[in-house]
């Protein structure tokens, strides 16, 4: 994994150099992932927009974690374009953190894939957020630079958004998996700092480690789900407005040449 190393963030990694099935790779550069960008630091800012080429931050949050947060360092910057696209329905105050803590979503999540709840809880973000998945792809595929996608562990939400934009330009799902499962490596450092934040320090609290840890077989049964509930991630795209010329884009933004 091409981790990049933060001051202020724990769990960011480039995403370039991953195989695809017609033997290409993808670009280094383009696409990145991350926890929570609110504690970046001067020399943080400056690494990811000098020398990553960073311009457009995707942020997966809902609008509460959004406001409670407040104003991240990289808003500061003129060059980098800011776009907040909850996958999550826009409703209470609850963070993404609890959710499936959370009586009702544990019901939804339940009935969406009763042999795990939480690719449950994903395929709930294609249901109940089509738009802002597609919006998260298109914008990566429209950034002029480095684009990274992020929510506050940068674990489920950033999980799905990236495993289907990896997945509609070729890569193996055995390889999103990996890449999914490799936030185990950062998930204690994830929580700690989860835990400095009073929007996330109260969900958090008493919850045992062993429960946010990124499971790989939840990966693969969405993977799966999504293949045999909609005809794969390019159908679902196309099905909900993200077209071949938009696929197209997306291709030629995340494969390298």
């Amino acid at each position: 994994m091409a981790w990049i190393d933060l001051d202020g963030a724990v769990n960011v990694r480039d995403l370039g150099g991953l195989p695809t099935d017609d033997d290409r790779r993808t670009a280094p550069g383009a696409l990145l992932r991350s926890d929570n960008l609110q504690d970046l630091s001067p020399a943080d800012v400056a690494k990811l927009v000098d020398s990553v080429g960073l311009t457009t931050v995707v942020d997966l949050r809902s609008s509460a974690e959004a406001e409670s947060e407040g104003p991240g360092p990289l808003d500061a910057v003129p060059s980098v374009t800011h776009l907040h696209l909850s996958v999550l329905p826009e409703v209470g105050r609850r963070t993404d953190v609890v959710a499936d803590a959370l009586l009702l979503r544990r019901a939804q999540d339940h009935d969406r894939y009763p042999d795990d709840a939480m690719c449950g809880h994903y395929l709930g973000y294609l249901e109940d957020r089509p738009e802002s998945v597609t919006g998260a792809l298109r914008a990566v595929a429209e950034a002029p630079g480095a684009a990274i996608v992020h929510c506050a562990a940068g674990k489920d939400r950033t999980g799905v958004v990236v495993a289907l934009a990896l997945t509609a330009v070729g890569v193996p799902a055995d390889t999103v998996v990996a890449d999914y499962a490799a936030t185990d490596e950062k998930i204690e450092a994830i929580l700690r700092r989860l835990m400095r934040s009073r929007t996330y320090e109260g969900d958090l609290k008493g919850s045992a480690i062993d429960r946010h840890r990124p499971r790989p077989e939840t990966m693969k049964a969405f993977l799966a789900q999504v293949q045999a509930r909609y005809g794969g991630v390019t159908q679902w795209l196309a099905d909900h407005g993200f077209g071949e010329q938009d696929l197209r884009r997306l291709r030629a933004k995340l494969l390298a040449s």
